[in-house]
C-alpha cells in the first residue's frame, strides 16, 4: 500500500539542474500559500493576495535570515496547473540556494514531489487527460517544430475531442440497437438497419485513421531512424559526413574501415533524423568486422527507411537486396547510386544518382 497521499502539499524544482540566473520552485496543495507564507517576507501575507499575481520578497531561513530576494507566484485552485492551490517561487538559479529553499520548505511540512507527480495530480484534479499527460513529457522532450506541433496539439485536446466524439457516435449507435431490440415484438423502427450499419462503418474508419497515423505520430515525436547499408567502401560514411556537414565517419578507400554503427542528428523540415552510417554487409573472418555487420543487421531491422547505396558502375546488389527483404519491408527500401560521377551513361540509373564527396577536415 502507499505511503503517498494526495492531500499532501509537495514541491520540487521546476526548471533544469544546474546554475542560472533563475530557478523556480513549484509547490502544490490546500495549504501551499500558508506553508510558504511560514518562509516568505514581504509587504503582506501570499494568502491575502488574489490568484495570478507575483509578488517580491524574501525567503528566510530559520534565524530569520535572508536565504534570498524572490518573486512569488500565487495560483488558487481550481485555476492552476494541478487544480489545486500552487505557489512558484523563482530565485536566483544557484542549487545552493535552491536546496536551502527546499529544505526550509520540509521543515514547515512541505514533502518533496514524486516524479510526475505535479502532473499525475493535474489528472486527479480533472484539468487534463491521460493524453494530455502523456503530451506534457512529449512537448519538454521535443527538439524540432513537428514533434513540438504534434505535442502541442495533443496537449490542447486534438486527440481526445476525437475520441470524444467516437465515443459518443458509439454510445448513439448502441442506444438506437438497444432500442431496437427492446421493441422488437412492437414491429415499430426508430432508425434504419441501414443509417445504423453507415455510423458503424464511418468509426471503424475513423479509428482505422487514428491508428495507421501512429507510426507517424511516433516518426514526428521521436524521430525517423534512417540506416545507410550497402557493400563496403560504397560511400555510405562519405553520405553521412556529406549530410551532418562534419567529418564524422572515417572515409578511406580501404573496405571495411567502418567497424560499429555511428548515429549522428539533423533536421529536416521539421523533423528529426537519426541517421545511421553501418559497416559494410560482407561475409568476413575479421572478428571485429563480423561483430560490426551482426550490428548493421539489426540496425536495419530496427530503421523506419534504408537507404540501400550502390556503386553506379557495379551492377545491383541482388544478394544485399534479398537479405534486406529479410529484416524489413520492400516499402522501406531507397535505392541510391553513389559515384554516378564515374559513369559514362548518365540516362541508365535504377536508383537515385549521387556523388558523395567525401568531408575532409
Amino acid at each position: 500500500m502507499s505511503l503517498i497521499s494526495n492531500n499532501d502539499v509537495i514541491a520540487a524544482i521546476a526548471t533544469p539542474f544546474g546554475v542560472g540566473a533563475i530557478s523556480v520552485i513549484r509547490v502544490s496543495g490546500e495549504n501551499s500559500i500558508e506553508l510558504t507564507d511560514k518562509i516568505f517576507k514581504g509587504k503582506n501575507k501570499l494568502s491575502d493576495f488574489a490568484s495570478h499575481t507575483i509578488h517580491y520578497g524574501n525567503i528566510l531561513d530559520s534565524k530569520n535570515e535572508i536565504i534570498d530576494d524572490v518573486l512569488v507566484s500565487v495560483f488558487k485552485a481550481p485555476n492552476s496547473y494541478t487544480g489545486e492551490n500552487s505557489v512558484e517561487v523563482s530565485s536566483h538559479g544557484s542549487q545552493l540556494i535552491c536546496n536551502k529553499i527546499l529544505e526550509r520548505l520540509v521543515e514547515v511540512g512541505v514533502r518533496l514531489a514524486e516524479p510526475g507527480e505535479f502532473t499525475k495530480r493535474a489528472f486527479l484534479n480533472g484539468r487534463i487527460d491521460l493524453s494530455q499527460a502523456e503530451a506534457v513529457i512529449d512537448i519538454i522532450n521535443s527538439r524540432t517544430n513537428a514533434s513540438l506541433k504534434g505535442a502541442r496539439n495533443q496537449l490542447d485536446g486534438v486527440l481526445s475531442n476525437k475520441v470524444d466524439e467516437l465515443r459518443n457516435s458509439l454510445l448513439n449507435s448502441s442506444s438506437l440497437i438497444e432500442l431496437e431490440l427492446d421493441f422488437a415484438e412492437e414491429d415499430l423502427e426508430f432508425v434504419s438497419y441501414q443509417k445504423v450499419r453507415e455510423e458503424i462503418h464511418e468509426i471503424i474508419s475513423v479509428l482505422a485513421e487514428l491508428i495507421e497515423s501512429y507510426k507517424y505520430g511516433k516518426i514526428i515525436r521521436e524521430g525517423l531512424n534512417v540506416v545507410l547499408v550497402g557493400k563496403p567502401n560504397v560511400g555510405k560514411s562519405s553520405l553521412l559526413n556529406y549530410l551532418v556537414k562534419e567529418a564524422r565517419a572515417i572515409v578511406s578507400h580501404i573496405p571495411g574501415t567502418t567497424r560499429d554503427v555511428l548515429r549522428e542528428e539533423l533536421s529536416v523540415d521539421g523533423i528529426l533524423i537519426k541517421l545511421y552510417d553501418t559497416a559494410g554487409i560482407r561475409f568476413t573472418e575479421d572478428e571485429i568486422e563480423k561483430e560490426g555487420v551482426l550490428r548493421s543487421r539489426k540496425a536495419v531491422k530496427d530503421a523506419d527507411l534504408v537507404v540501400l547505396i550502390s556503386e553506379a558502375l557495379e551492377e545491383f546488389p541482388k544478394g544485399l537486396y534479398e537479405e534486406l527483404l529479410t529484416l524489413t519491408e520492400e516499402k522501406n527500401i531507397i535505392h541510391v547510386e553513389n559515384k554516378c560521377d564515374l559513369k559514362t551513361d548518365k540516362s541508365n540509373f535504377t536508383g537515385i544518382p549521387i556523388s558523395a564527396k567525401p568531408e575532409r577536415e
